[in-house]
């Protein structure tokens, strides 16, 4: 027998492509040798062309998911991924706070506001954004959005990198401790920049920006590799410089899939 790794719990939609969601999050904390644990959200009919069909888990069900997790496994991170609806979000939240998860609990809380497809179009109804808002960004630890959901979360287009730190400022201000502002749609830089920011500073964390289109479930492992290296006891901005590293070797090693967008991949690993 070996010592258990430390477990991650990620809140999250199937993507029955295998790309994003759970698919892309269990493969990733695998990757990052921690063990992944799941609260399902949702089951989505979707391939590399897109979603064209959602089926929603009741929200009960994932309360209960969370809890039933927690206390017997026990978790040392935990991320959201594709939280659905307002309900889900009403419902997880007494969970979360039950066993402790968020920035007022003794488990960090990564919360990827998956929001927007990869298109840009609102994924969300307006009172689940409201949700998000205003009872799982005052619990974050981190919060990651791309600047699609920067724009739905606080109506401020990011145009520049001076956009980019007035919508850091403005996500703070919803209550998490960190915000990672997510620099890939800024398509005018040469680089991919991504701001961390903690309140009283930024820091600035630039990468390479590939020539590919098969970037399907970066958000997802980029949350799941920087909750992974928060269970393990990292500080956030170690963890989120650790996010960055293996996102960008993850988008190197992408691939085509189906007709469409292909998935960032984790499988670079597998090299070592």
């Amino acid at each position: 027998m070996t010592a258990t790794p430390p477990r991650v719990l990620t809140i999250a939609g199937s993507d029955s492509g295998g790309g994003a969601g759970i698919q892309a999050d269990l493969r990733t904390l695998f990757a990052c040798g921690v063990h992944g644990c799941v609260a399902l959200t949702a089951v989505t009919v979707q391939n590399s062309l897109g979603v064209t069909g959602v089926s929603e888990i009741p929200a009960d069900v994932v309360a209960a998911q969370i809890i039933s997790v927690a206390e017997d496994i026990g978790v040392q991170a935990a991320k959201t991924g594709m939280l659905a609806s307002a309900a889900i979000i009403e419902a997880i939240t007494p969970a979360l706070d039950r066993v402790g998860i968020g920035r007022e609990g003794w488990t960090p809380f990564v919360v990827d506001p998956v929001s927007a497809s990869m298109h840009g179009n609102q994924l969300l109804a307006d009172n689940a954004l409201d949700a998000l808002r205003g009872l799982l960004f005052p619990r974050a630890t981190l919060v990651t959005p791309n600047l699609d959901e920067v724009r739905l979360i606080t109506g401020i287009t990011v145009k520049d990198r001076a956009d980019q730190r007035v919508a850091a400022e403005a996500l703070h201000a919803l209550g998490p401790e960190w915000v990672l502002v997510k620099g890939g749609h800024m398509w005018d830089d040469p680089e991919c920049l991504d701001l961390l920011y903690n309140g009283r500073e930024f820091i600035e964390l630039p990468g390479p920006r590939y020539d590919t289109k098969h970037t399907h479930g970066s958000g997802d492992t980029l949350a799941s590799s920087i909750s992974s290296a928060l269970a393990k006891g990292a500080t956030v901005p170690e963890a989120v410089r650790f996010g960055k590293d293996f996102i960008v070797k993850s988008v190197a090693a992408s691939y085509p899939l189906g007709g469409g967008v292909g998935p960032v991949s984790p499988l670079w690993r597998l090299d070592r």
